[in-house]
């Protein structure tokens, strides 16, 4: 990943789905490099007071809040969010996309990962059960925490 805090990039969360410990780790990094903040959800969300880190609220809906932050992202920022046709949405904008769990989506893999979605999808309205995502891990976190420090430091 290439950016830099001190390019005005901002980082975005897409914050309904956002586990609680990411959340924190970024309210960090946020205060260590000043880098701004913003968390977008369809409910409040509680952050630290910091003239860095802010909320938007934004009203219940399908992809409303995705679509907020689609309007908002602007090139080079970074997006964390784990909903995989909003990534499409933000690296088409030249955004950077960071899941909860310290994955990367770019250009290279996110067709690969819109079309698995969308044939898991068909499964599952063909009645086929095909589980849920694994429960969030220490070694999640770590990835993630990994993952933001590379994209801060370059």
């Amino acid at each position: 990943m290439a950016s830099s805090a001190a390019h005005a990039a901002h980082l975005w969360v897409d914050a309904d789905a956002c586990p609680v410990p990411i959340r924190e780790i970024l309210f960090r990094a946020a205060e260590r490099v000043g880098a701004r903040l913003t968390l977008i959800a369809n409910q409040p969300v509680s952050t630290p007071p910091s003239p860095l880190i802010n909320t938007v609220q934004v009203g219940a809906g399908f992809d409303v809040a995705d679509d907020e932050i689609v309007r908002r992202v602007s090139e080079g920022d970074l997006v964390v969010t784990s909903d995989i046709p909003l990534a499409a949405e933000v690296i088409d904008k030249g955004a950077y996309v960071l899941t909860p769990r310290g994955e990367e989506q770019t250009r290279e893999n996110i067709r690969g990962r819109l079309q698995m979605r969308d044939f898991m999808e068909t499964l599952r309205s063909s009645g086929i059960h095909t589980g849920g995502p694994a429960g969030f891990t220490a070694a999640d976190r770590k990835r993630f925490a990994d993952a933001l420090d590379r994209y801060l430091a370059h």
